[in-house]
């Protein structure tokens, strides 16, 4: 694969840059990243207030769905940008599986429960989302009559 580089030619590198990045689109991710990190803070913020017994992130990402709900649909530009992510979402699991490989002794020690709450997230994931499936189905088939 080979990269095109940039000849200077009396141009400066910022001009130069806009021929490589579609501003539009960064513009989009800036501004997608700094609303999900402000609904991620405004949990951290609440649980920390409140002493919730819960992840400030997942606070956020329910304040997050409320404001969404709210609004009554998700912006252009924030779902262009989520969209990208969920394209690559296997790389945010990395971390997670760096850190059980960290801890492999004690899941080697505890496995059972382990094993349990990797096959009951599973079934419940996979009811939830028939489910859900489903209800959106017989929406679509009552909008469509």
């Amino acid at each position: 694969m080979r990269i095109r580089v940039p000849e200077m030619n009396g141009g400066n590198c910022a001009d130069i840059m806009c021929g490589y990045f579609d501003q539009e689109a960064v513009s989009d991710m800036v501004y997608a990243f700094a609303a999900l990190f402000v609904f991620q803070l405004l949990g951290e913020l609440i649980v920390n207030w409140t002493s919730l017994p819960l992840p400030g992130p997942l606070v956020g990402m329910a304040l997050l769905f409320v404001g969404l709900i709210a609004h009554g649909r998700v912006p252009e530009r924030l779902s262009r940008t989520t969209g990208k992510l969920f394209q690559h979402m296997m790389l945010f699991f990395i971390p997670i599986v760096v850190g059980v490989m960290m801890h492999f002794q004690r899941v080697a020690a505890e496995w059972l429960p382990f094993l349990v709450a990797c096959i009951a997230g599973s079934a419940i994931t996979l009811t939830v989302t028939a489910l859900v499936f489903q209800w959106m189905l017989k929406r679509c088939r009552i909008a469509g009559q």
